[in-house]
């Protein structure tokens, strides 16, 4: 990033920073909420000219029913750049257990004077405004902000949402090219500038070179160019996948029947061997005992 100006948004103390950047594509502070800058409702707008908002969540846990949100970093994409950056520390109202302590760095001292997530939200929203959101594994990060979001009070906005686990695996070939479709990996993969550090901003971050990279991919491959093209792929994708997973499952019934069976077959003749086995050693004793007479 060549340069940046940051700037607090939010009352102190809360720990709310947006670090906006100046490159080719930006025209200044407020470039990020340009008026006229693509939204994410137009299917034949160009993936290269939308705006991406990609964002991270960690948590004290898995499920938003009994866990909490502890921070939340997202950086915002124009033409494959960085034009701006939005970070914050959430207290989660709840202890934050040692084994994500262990993961992330993010400990319960460090949350004590961090802004609930119903006083982060505003702004993350706002920061994401007419862009397309991103995640990796989209659906656990956005099961989070949705349901704080409910919580809050706030409405969720119509987001057009990518998840690039989702584009991962449709166009990252595995084994040949990567093990898995995890962030470090397709970080490594792609050298990434930042890695992933199980920290919001630096995840978004790797994240949205990922991003990048897989839409390259997508253009250059599939000749996918365009929001509603990209929707009508994946779906198709999806529907493969799903019809792929159905056929193996029919598959497999039969062997899992076949299986079952010949268990119940090898049981049925240990215990009738069993049984032969008990009725010859009586025969044998009766024999004896004739034969003392």
């Amino acid at each position: 990033m060549a340069g940046g100006l940051a700037r607090n948004v939010g009352a102190s103390p809360y720990r709310i920073h947006v670090t906006e950047t100046y490159g080719s594509s930006a025209a200044g502070p407020d470039a990020a909420a340009a008026p006229g800058a693509p939204t994410s409702r137009a299917a034949g707008a160009l993936l290269r000219d939308l705006d991406f908002t990609v964002v991270d969540v960690e948590t004290t846990g898995w499920s938003p029913d009994t866990a909490g949100i502890t921070e939340i970093g997202a950086v915002r994409v124009r033409h494959g750049e960085v034009i701006a950056e939005f970070t914050s520390l959430v207290n989660p109202g709840r202890p934050v257990p040692a084994p994500i302590t262990e993961l992330t760095g993010i400990s319960d001292p460090m949350l004590a004077l961090a802004p609930p997530v119903a006083a982060v939200l505003p702004g993350l929203l706002a920061f994401a405004e007419g862009s397309v959101l991103a995640a990796h594994n989209a659906p656990f990060d956005l099961r989070f902000l949705v349901a704080a979001s409910a919580a809050a009070g706030l409405g969720w906005p119509g987001f057009e949402v990518l998840d690039t686990v989702r584009l991962a695996r449709y166009l990252m070939a595995s084994p040949d090219e990567v093990p898995d479709r995890k962030l470090a990996t397709l970080a490594e993969y792609f050298g990434t500038p930042v890695r992933p550090s199980h920290r919001a901003l630096d995840d978004a971050r790797a994240t949205a070179v990922v991003l990048w990279e897989l839409l390259g991919r997508l253009a250059d491959r599939e000749g996918v160019r365009t929001l509603g093209e990209l929707t009508a792929w994946l779906a198709e994708r999806d529907a493969a996948a799903a019809a792929a997973a159905a056929r193996a499952r029919r598959y497999a019934r039969p062997r899992r029947v076949a299986r079952r069976l010949a268990r119940a077959l090898r049981a049925r003749t240990l215990r009738t061997l069993g049984s032969l086995g008990r009725l010859g050693r009586r025969g044998r004793t009766g024999a004896g005992g004739n034969a003392e007479r």
